[in-house]
């Protein structure tokens, strides 16, 4: 079993936490929601399946990019406007990046990694 990591990341204006595709992104408002749907993408493969459905060619997709990790545990807060998120997962910090380029775009930050 892959070790854990501990993933600190910060939301600065959550309102434009969204991805390119709406179908990806995430739709939460609060800290809570977005705690809850990035922990929903790294535990299930149903983000992964409906990005792999969205490719040219699915079958081409490489499974490696759908590891899930029943496992992982993502807490968030408010912290004035920002949203802070905690994520503890063993999931390969390239597909963990990936997730959340498919949930945020590019309006997140990661502050720290940590061993968990």
């Amino acid at each position: 079993m892959t070790m854990a990591t501990r993933y600190y990341l910060r939301l600065p204006d959550p309102a434009l936490a969204r991805g390119s595709e709406p179908s990806l992104s995430f739709h939460s408002q609060s800290a809570e929601g977005f705690a809850e749907e990035l922990q929903a993408a790294l535990r299930s493969p149903a983000l992964f399946e409906r990005w792999k459905a969205l490719q040219e060619d699915p079958d081409a997709v490489d499974p490696s990019l759908g590891a899930t990790d029943p496992a992982a545990v993502v807490t968030g807060e408010q912290s004035d406007l920002d949203v802070l998120l905690v994520a503890t997962t063993a999931i390969p910090g390239g597909v963990f990046k990936q997730r959340m380029r498919w949930l945020a775009g590019s309006h997140w930050q990661l502050h720290d990694i940590k061993g968990a």
